[in-house]
């Protein structure tokens, strides 16, 4: 057995899954929401695990393309119209092409001299997107990483490396954020070596946004007791409810007492693509940093984050590292070429991600994007204003909040002396019988009430392939099950 396949047998694999990718794509659209989870999937994966075999598996291609499908089946149908839950991503076809070519090609872009065309290509389009998050492109620099998570940690690093240079003592340093930040904040301050008593949760106010008045008050009393705060992660939509933190009054605190200020944008960052969205989202330009996913807002396939910093120059310093077996590229970088990619983050082998941002860019053109990002907006409006004639019609629903971004959280409403523990059973219930109808899926958070945490449903939109009938079919299904849990 040879590992090339000759010319004949790669066309077959080629054919083969081509074909099993366009039937997948084509049922998209009429797919239940929510494959076979729970006990049915793992019947399914009883059923397609093999042992890995010495010799090819009978039947070939074809035959491990169906244990795939099967497998497929057997989970929330995240790229369908109907997936309404978490953070939606939706998979361009355009960016799996990229993803297939890159993988084939299986160029080497560390380092900028190993493929400098090819990282070229990327740094076009992270200066691109710097320019769309109002920095200079000449002087940010960006890196594409494999999500949220990996930009989120490179920031601290970088915003620890600004305070306290090569080395330090950071027991008594501090970062603040929200209890409504991504768990990758508190994670990513963990690994950059901040203890947890340094990661501090400031209050929120009646929309779930971070109070950048009490955000003051804890950094000065901060101060005054010797401790040394060094960054604040202010969020540009939250996973639970869309929430914007005010960045313009939050980057004036960071400003204040010299402190680096990131945004996480992972889920919301795409909004600035349309104009509506730039006007949510006024002073994300002021941040030091930036974590953006395009696995989000730009519906590529999961596994495309992005971090920009203003200051690249500090991304690298925080970043940069030698070796002398990397000796043959030095020279290649001291004459005037763009600083490599793993210059720039902890990766030195990395795949080509890159081109799984360009190439949809091309294909579809940056109006494309813009347009789509404009219609998420409208289309939680919608859903939102949906919930308000339900209540309107007698339906006992308690709308959290309106649609910050493109996420909005509801729940039934709290029966009087109802206990909390019922209350939340009954809303599980009702996810329970949403979902149950296969049409749309939703999910589920806690957010904070008097006595405890309340369950609350959410809608997030941010698919490309969810419009106006898919947002209709949601509101049908809340229509046509709260009576059943009330």
């Amino acid at each position: 057995m040879t590992f090339e396949p000759n010319d004949e047998q790669l066309a077959r694999w080629l054919d083969a899954a081509t074909e099993a990718v366009r039937r997948h794509l084509a049922a998209l659209p009429t797919a239940p929401a929510r494959g076979d989870v729970g006990a049915a999937g793992l019947a399914t994966a009883d059923a397609v695990s093999v042992p890995i075999p010495e010799t090819p598996l009978e039947g070939g291609l074809p035959a491990v393309l169906e244990r795939i499908e099967r497998a497929a089946g057997a989970a929330l149908g995240t790229p369908g119209p109907g997936y309404l839950a978490y953070i939606p991503g939706g998979g361009l076809p355009s960016a799996a092409i990229a993803s297939l070519i890159a993988d084939a090609y299986n160029r080497y872009t560390g380092l900028t001299a190993a493929a400098p065309a090819l990282v070229r290509l990327e740094a076009d389009v992270l200066a691109w997107l710097a320019e769309q998050f109002g920095y200079d492109s000449q002087r940010a620099r960006g890196l594409v990483t494999s999500g949220g998570s990996l930009a989120n940690f490179s920031a601290l690093v970088t915003a620890r490396h600004a305070a306290f240079g090569d080395s330090g003592d950071f027991s008594r340093a501090v970062v603040y954020g929200s209890s409504q930040a991504h768990h990758s904040v508190a994670k990513a301050a963990m690994l950059a070596g901040i203890p947890k008593t340094g990661i501090v949760d400031v209050a929120l106010d009646e929309r779930c946004r971070l109070d950048a008045a009490d955000l003051d008050r804890r950094v000065r009393a901060d101060l005054d007791a010797g401790r040394k705060p060094f960054a604040i992660v202010s969020a540009a939509g939250t996973t639970n409810t869309g929430a914007l933190d005010p960045l313009v009054a939050i980057d004036e605190v960071a400003r204040t007492h010299g402190l680096w200020h990131h945004v996480d944008a992972a889920y919301g960052g795409s909004f600035v693509l349309c104009e509506e969205g730039k006007r949510l989202l006024a002073g994300i330009d002021r941040a030091d940093s930036i974590t953006f996913d395009p696995h989000k807002g730009m519906f590529l396939p999961y596994g495309t984050g992005c971090l920009l910093v203003k200051d690249g120059a500090a991304l690298r310093r925080a970043h940069g590292a030698a070796a002398a077996y990397l000796q043959d590229f030095d020279a290649f970088e001291r004459d005037g070429e763009a600083p490599s990619p793993a210059e720039y983050g902890p990766e030195l082998s990395r795949p080509f991600r890159g081109l799984s941002l360009w190439l949809p860019l091309l294909l579809h053109g940056a109006r494309a994007f813009r347009d789509a990002s404009a219609e998420k907006l409208e289309l939680a409006r919608r859903f939102h204003r949906g919930l308000v004639r339900l209540v309107a019609d007698g339906a006992p629903i308690e709308i959290v909040d309106a649609p910050q971004l493109s996420v909005v959280p509801f729940r039934l409403a709290r029966r009087p002396q109802e206990a909390l523990s019922a209350w939340n059973e009954r809303n599980a219930q009702w996810l329970a019988a949403i979902n149950d109808r296969l049409h749309v899926y939703l999910s589920s958070t806690n957010l904070p009430v008097a006595d405890g945490n309340a369950f609350t449903l959410r809608v997030c939109v941010l698919s490309f392939r969810t419009h106006e009938t898919h947002v209709d079919a949601a509101l049908d299904d809340l229509a046509a099950t709260w009576r059943g849990v009330v």
